[in-house]
């Protein structure tokens, strides 16, 4: 599990950076397009730290579906606030690209801590 979150955190780095390029293309630079960034560093940096220290590994990768999920949930919330006016704008992909990756790794993760929890009975 600690590949997939520095995998999905890498992921929403890049929605985050290319998110804030076509805002500057757009002539619109918006530091709110890396918000996916700062998730994506968060992710990664618990799936780098969970590598590294073995005995801290089921925290922290709770930890990151708890970053996920908050995620998950903030950028759902914001699109379904606006859905009446949702135009594909650069701002409305990047929040839809980060609400699935978020939304993917949470479920990726309940299935492996699932898997875990029965090979352990």
């Amino acid at each position: 599990m600690p590949s997939t979150a520095i995998i999905f955190g890498a992921i929403l780095i890049l929605i985050g950076v290319i998110g804030y390029i076509l805002s500057v293309v757009n002539n619109n630079p918006s530091m709110t397009a890396m918000i996916p960034a700062i998730f994506g560093v968060v992710l990664a940096g618990l799936g780098f730290a969970s590598r590294a220290k073995e005995s801290l590994r089921k925290h922290l990768m709770h930890a990151a579906v708890l970053v996920a999920l908050l995620g998950f949930v903030a950028t759902a919330a914001q699109l379904v606030r606006k859905i009446d006016s949702l135009a594909f704008t650069p701002a409305v992909i990047s929040q839809l690209a980060m609400a699935t990756v978020c939304f993917v790794f949470v479920v990726l993760a309940v299935r492996s801590f699932a898997a875990a929890r029965r090979a352990n009975e």
